[in-house]
């Protein structure tokens, strides 16, 4: 495998909304660039891409896969992710180490909500992008239509490069704008192109837009603008020049048209990739000096500079083990090089880097600046992980991937499962960090929490097929908090006298609530040694411990603040049990008194409906304790925007498909927590009550 340099690569990643065809595009520029010996198909399980079982199954992508072409001089590496709103956070995680994104759109339904979701990520990571309009030749596809959707959503700085040549099932190539040429595609699938003259018919509308292009690219720049003026249009060479420096100032955002069904476009977009979307050292490294992430080291993505690279995902492979994704940000990776892991402050041995083509690693000698590559079994490098030159340490910024959104009970289905659910949980928690996994103190349950129901669903398929555990799963469960409305002063103490030593603490204590979202504040106001200084960190202990089991239903208290203020101890008598005993009675105390309040998650709700299902669901989320935000319309759908609890959304997904015929699509993620109406808080907490009194009852018997 040929080394390349920094400026010879280029980062992309395939992004948009689920089924608009990314992975089918993928695998026909593969094809195309003569990577593979056959054109793959989601449909029949054969694309690079898609390689998990779970994804042949489902014909989805789940995960981020890797993959390259070489085109000409150029190598460019192609990050694959997924399109549904409860894998999106594996989409933010890829668009972290690209330097442009490819925003695939559906020629038929134009611009779709995860589509507006992967737009805002490759904002904030600040990249260039490139707008494909995917699936031009399906029934009822319109390339006016989808440029409608897209200017209407993007702006008019999205502006395309070509033209189609046929509608719907007579598409077979494009008018290129830049060279005014006609390229027709073989409809075989080959990818092959020929380049003639353009059509008759289109001869006017393509020197039209043409100028509208030329005019376009001029408009940003003083130089160009006046040549423009002064020549009426701008010679190729100046135009291509002109076009790449907008796209990288993301001024512009170019549009291309293919079908990924029939490979229709391929070659005119591989050359567009390498042409005009930037190469992997166009930009300043960016990183910091420590994990307070306050003072940054800034250093070219170039080869001659420190070594740095970041482990942007991790995958657990039962064969291979524990497979670590990386890019190189600067300097030269060479193959058994030992590097430093500036995170867990220990030395790895990168033995036989390589490239991934799908699940095909392919040992490379070295991976320079900009390059992303692959490596097996490193001994505690995980997702998020800067590793490097240790004399020269630099810390990239993680993903700040989302919180989970629902949790539901897992039970082993029988005790060899019990035994071996520890490991498996570890290994997929490694690879997907949307995950959490832990047991309820209150109930002994096991909880799985993700971003959705199906997310857990996949979780426990790959759980049954790749590590041969079996579980069942329960309702899912509420995460819902408890925290205060009003203040409190109360003491605890603790007095017990047995044969010998006895125990003592007391404690005084000041409670009050914080703004939603500011978690525990604990602030020791003991003045004149009341309380010795080495117990008040048990006080401190015996509070959060106490609210972590809750007070109203046996959910987490959240929120407030707790100002230990006086006390009293016993020279012989006190420890730090004791006066953990003590915080975590003046905490029920203070509970008492402090008007608790149970919290709930509030969600915030996209539906994607047919116009005439509108109403009803609006009518029915309203019944939902519902709060419309909004609506829009899009492509002749209704987009329904609205906040909705989550207790109230966990039976949404049949209801929809019911109610709509299956044409509607919803997406929801965490928005904020807010209070429980009282006559439904009632009766969670008695229901909470009864549960614990039948475990009690339980463990009596």
């Amino acid at each position: 495998m040929k080394v390349y340099e920094g400026a010879n690569i280029r980062n992309v990643c395939f992004v948009g909304h689920g089924s608009c065809g990314k992975t089918s595009l993928v695998s026909g520029l593969l094809f195309t660039a003569g990577m593979m010996n056959r054109l793959g198909r989601v449909d029949d399980g054969t694309t690079v891409t898609d390689y998990d079982e779970e994804e042949v199954e489902r014909k989805i992508s789940i995960n981020t896969s890797m993959a390259y072409a070489e085109w000409g001089k150029t190598k460019v590496n192609i990050l694959d992710s997924p399109g549904y709103g409860f894998l999106i956070h594996e989409t933010k995680g890829a668009l972290r180490v690209a330097d442009s994104a490819v925003v695939v759109v559906d020629g038929v339904a134009g611009v779709e909500v995860q589509t507006e979701k992967v737009w805002s990520f490759a904002d904030e990571f600040q990249l260039p992008r490139l707008i494909v309009l995917n699936k031009l030749d399906r029934e009822r596809a319109s390339f006016e239509r989808a440029m409608e959707s897209v200017r209407k959503n993007f702006g008019r700085s999205t502006i395309s490069l070509q033209l189609p040549i046929g509608i719907e099932k007579n598409f077979r190539g494009v008018v290129d704008l830049i060279h005014m040429k006609a390229h027709t595609y073989d409809l075989s699938g080959s990818g092959k192109l020929t380049e003639g003259d353009i059509p008759a018919e289109m001869k006017d509308p393509a020197q039209k837009a043409h100028e509208g292009l030329v005019e376009m690219v001029a408009e940003g720049n003083d130089a160009l603008m006046e040549e423009f003026f002064e020549k009426g249009t701008l010679p190729v060479e100046d135009f291509e020049k002109g076009l790449l420096l907008a796209i990288l100032e993301r001024r512009i955002v170019p549009v291309v048209c293919t079908s990924a069904y029939f490979n229709v476009g391929a070659q005119d977009l591989l050359d567009v990739i390498v042409n005009y979307m930037p190469s992997a050292n166009a930009r300043e490294v960016v990183g910091f000096e420590s994990t307070a992430w306050d003072k940054e080291v800034r250093r070219k993505g170039i080869e001659s500079e420190p070594l740095s690279l970041f482990v942007f995902k991790t995958v657990a492979d039962p064969f291979a083990g524990r497979v670590s994704y990386f890019r190189v940000y600067s300097g030269s990776l060479k193959n058994d090089a030992s590097i430093y892991s500036f995170n867990r402050s220990s030395s790895e041995k990168m033995a036989h880097i390589g490239v991934l083509q799908g699940k095909t690693s392919t040992a490379v000698p070295e991976l320079k600046a900009g390059d992303l590559g692959a490596i097996a079994k490193l001994k505690e490098t995980l997702t998020g992980d800067t590793l490097g030159d240790k004399g020269n340490p630099i810390y990239f910024r993680p993903v700040a991937f989302p919180e989970p959104a629902i949790a539901f009970a897992i039970e082993p289905k029988t005790r060899q499962d019990e035994d071996r659910i520890g490991t498996a949980i570890h290994r997929v928690l490694e690879e997907d960090l949307a995950l959490r996994f832990s047991r309820d103190l209150q109930t002994h349950e096991l909880l799985l929490s993700g971003t959705g129901q199906q997310h857990i669903e996949i979780v426990v398929s790959r759980l049954r097929r790749r590590y041969q555990v079996e579980v069942k799963l329960k309702t899912p469960k509420v995460p819902y908090r408890e925290t205060i409305t009003g203040k409190a002063d109360a003491q605890g103490r603790h007095k017990k006298q047995t044969g010998g030593h006895g125990q003592y603490g007391d404690c005084k204590i000041k409670m009050e609530p914080l703004a939603r979202g500011q978690g525990f504040e604990f602030a020791n106001e003991i003045f004149g040694g009341s309380i010795p200084r080495n117990f008040i960190p048990a006080v401190e202990k015996g509070i959060v411990e106490s609210a972590g089991r809750g007070f109203l239903a046996g959910y987490p208290v959240v929120d407030f603040k707790v100002e230990l203020y006086d006390g009293s101890y016993h020279d012989v008598d006190s420890s730090e049990l004791a006066f953990k005993i003590a915080g975590s009675l003046a905490f029920k105390k203070a509970m008492e008194q402090a008007r608790p309040v149970l919290l709930e998650p509030i969600m915030n709700v996209e539906i994607i409906t047919p116009e005439q299902y509108a109403g009803d669901l609006m009518g029915d989320l309203n019944s939902r304790r519902g709060r419309i935000q909004g609506m829009d319309s899009r492509a002749g759908n209704q987009i329904i925007k609205a906040q909705v609890p989550m207790a109230e959304m966990l039976t949404y997904s049949p209801v929809l498909t019911s109610a709509t015929q299956g044409r509607g699509t919803y997406s929801m993620e965490f928005s904020h927590y807010d209070i429980v109406p009282q006559q439904i808080s009632q009766k969670i907490v008695e229901a909470a009550k009864a549960a614990r009194q039948g475990k009690e009852e339980e463990v009596e018997e």
